[in-house]
């Protein structure tokens, strides 16, 4: 098991090659974003809690689910100190056990897209928002260490239009399975 007491800059990176396993599918992550809590403009938790970010204020180890543009279910993994605020969003993996079992939730496509994108991961996975809040270890998702990725890379976040600069995803250089960046439209300027 990961220390997820650690912030999600240090944390992130580590996750690279991690297992997820829940539902009856093991990813092997690949790519992963960094979220630093009330800190952190990009981050849900920067206006603090909500109704909606509840879990995200929880203890390290809380599985945050949330609905991206009502379609997809992403999770996260809060981390750092209690009620920060602070996750790492599972951004994409390798689907390496429950194949077909992922392939039943995600529809007829190539197995290095199964889990490639948050939205997409959290449906290999088979996450709803109900799944939020739940705590990895004991009955609920497992986080393991895996085999070590090679060399992980880092850059700007995805689809963010504030704090777009600062270089908090970390991914598996070369892996098919990593999603293509996309520079939100959104950015006005330079921020960070």
């Amino acid at each position: 098991m990961f220390d997820l007491t650690l912030g999600p800059l240090e944390l992130a990176p580590l996750l690279v090659g991690a297992l997820v396993s829940d539902g009856g599918v093991t990813v092997r992550l690949t790519e992963v974003e960094a979220y630093a809590g009330s800190d952190d403009p990009a981050a849900h938790a920067y206006r603090g809690p909500r109704p909606r970010t509840r879990d995200l204020f929880g203890p390290p180890g809380t599985l945050y689910c949330y609905l991206s543009h009502g379609l997809h279910i992403c999770g996260n993994v809060v981390c750092g100190p209690p009620h920060g605020g602070a996750a790492v969003l599972l951004r994409a993996g390798l689907v390496l056990d429950g194949v077909e079992l992922a392939r039943a939730r995600r529809g007829d496509v190539a197995d290095v897209a199964l889990a490639r994108g948050p939205g997409n991961l959290g449906r290999a996975l088979g996450w709803t928002l109900a799944d939020s809040g739940r705590r990895f270890g004991g009955n609920g998702p497992r986080l393991e260490a895996g085999s070590g990725p090679g060399r992980v890379r880092s850059g700007p976040r995805v689809g963010v239009s504030v704090a777009h600069g600062r270089p908090w995803r970390f991914w598996a250089d070369g892996d098919p399975t990593v999603s293509a960046y996309r520079r939100s439209p959104r950015i006005a300027g330079d921020d960070w």
